[in-house]
């Protein structure tokens, strides 16, 4: 494949900066659905399982158009189809704003996920098109720091939205904030187009045939799906348990991604680096095996009435831990790509990232009940789902190729 000309540091932080922006609407458009869920199920007067439902049509219809995305995401300029799609996902969001009812809620939220899914892996694409292997982790430590800022700011700010003009003010503003990143990523973008002339000798089935037969490729979607199973079988579910449970105040919701982003906001460029400098697998090694602790914790180990404090202890934990092995993790998969079709690698791994989300949080939605209090049961079920989820992944993830790497540099 042709290389991407290198971009100078000013630029090339510029276009990762920009990614980032993409990322953190993404992010915030999906996240904002979970801390939300105890006005949802009030107002649509549906169950746990129906709102695990709302929070699946999203992943599960990325999952869905990145198998046709991946059909023809290598032959066009990368610049031109993540400002189409991006344009499309803010459309869909104002969509979700606009909802009237819980089933024109989830059409909507089935069109943004069709959008916002091919959008993620384009930006995991684009990445590692641009970024060289030996600094692929801090370049990912980068555009992750957008999951951080979003739990910062996206989260607690969507929340005080809905405080003052309801669930849909935080779509409605999530929209707006698009078309302004929309506005910057035009004039920051380089072409990339270099990619397109090396698909122009396949065949539209042809670059998803040369994929999947290679099995490090296959492995890679394993991984892929582990890493995401291992925390959505618990994270749509926290506020509902907060509130519930422990007795978290609807005014204090905020304080928990509060604190989680300002941790992850710190902590996401340390582990960028110790990604590249100690290498990319055990530090995902180490983090997997690190998650299990604050997930039994929250799910087990704190009692309704538990103080504030130690609330935001756990759940800043597992924010940190499960933002910081997305690190390492994304860079894995996007290396485990041959470059001649990681375009399309990256997309077919987004559907995977994505399919393994939904039925994550289906599967947790199953697992959990209400006793005749309303208190939520077996929560403690869908962490243990989440830990062995983990613990695999750091199994696979030792039998993973990684283009671009020396014997040394994993």
């Amino acid at each position: 494949m042709p290389s991407t000309p290198a971009l100078t540091p000013r630029r090339e932080l510029w276009l990762l900066l920009t990614l980032a922006g993409v990322q953190f609407t993404h992010i915030v458009d999906f996240m904002i659905m979970m801390p939300l869920g105890p006005e949802f199920t009030q107002m649509f007067a549906i169950s746990d399982a129906q709102f695990g439902l709302l929070v699946s049509a999203y992943t599960l219809s990325a999952g869905v158009s990145g198998l046709l995305a991946s059909t023809c995401i290598d032959r066009f300029g990368r610049k031109r189809l993540l400002l189409v799609l991006y344009t499309l996902f803010g459309l869909a969001t104002l969509a979700c704003g606009l909802a009237p009812t819980y089933a024109t809620l989830i059409a909507a939220r089935i069109l943004a996920g069709a959008f916002g899914g091919v959008l993620q892996a384009l930006v995991q694409t684009i990445v590692a098109d641009v970024v060289a292997f030996e600094r692929r982790g801090r370049a990912t430590g980068i555009v992750m720091t957008s999951f951080s800022v979003a739990t910062v700011a996206g989260v607690p700010l969507g929340l005080v939205l809905a405080q003052f003009g309801g669930w849909h003010l935080p779509f409605i503003a999530t929209a707006a904030m698009v078309g302004g990143v929309a506005v910057v990523a035009a004039r920051t973008l380089p072409a990339l187009t270099a990619h397109v002339h090396a698909a122009r000798g396949r065949t539209v089935w042809g670059g998803i045939a040369q994929v999947l037969v290679d099995p490090n490729h296959r492995r890679a979607f394993v991984f892929t799906a582990l890493l995401m199973f291992a925390g959505f079988t618990v994270i749509p579910y926290i506020t509902i348990y907060m509130r519930s449970n422990i007795g978290v105040r609807a005014d204090q919701v905020p304080l928990i991604y509060l604190c989680g982003g300002v941790a992850t906001l710190f902590t996401a460029r340390v582990f960028g680096g110790l990604t590249d400098r100690l290498g990319k697998v055990p530090t995902y090694r180490g983090l997997a095996l690190a998650l299990a602790l604050p997930l039994l914790a929250l799910t087990g180990a704190l009692a309704h009435g538990a103080p504030l404090w130690t609330v935001l202890l756990v759940t800043t934990l597992m924010f940190t831990i499960m933002g910081g092995r997305m690190i390492p993790g994304m860079a894995i998969v996007a290396s485990a790509a041959q470059p001649a079709v990681r375009g399309t690698f990256m997309t077919l791994n987004g559907s995977v990232q994505s399919a393994a989300m939904g039925l994550a949080s289906f599967v947790g939605g199953l697992l959990i009940s209400r006793d005749a209090q309303g208190l939520v049961q077996n929560y403690w079920l869908a962490a243990l789902v989440g830990v062995a989820a983990s613990l695999l992944s750091a199994l696979v993830v030792g039998r993973l190729h990684l283009h671009g790497a020396g014997p040394s540099a994993r």
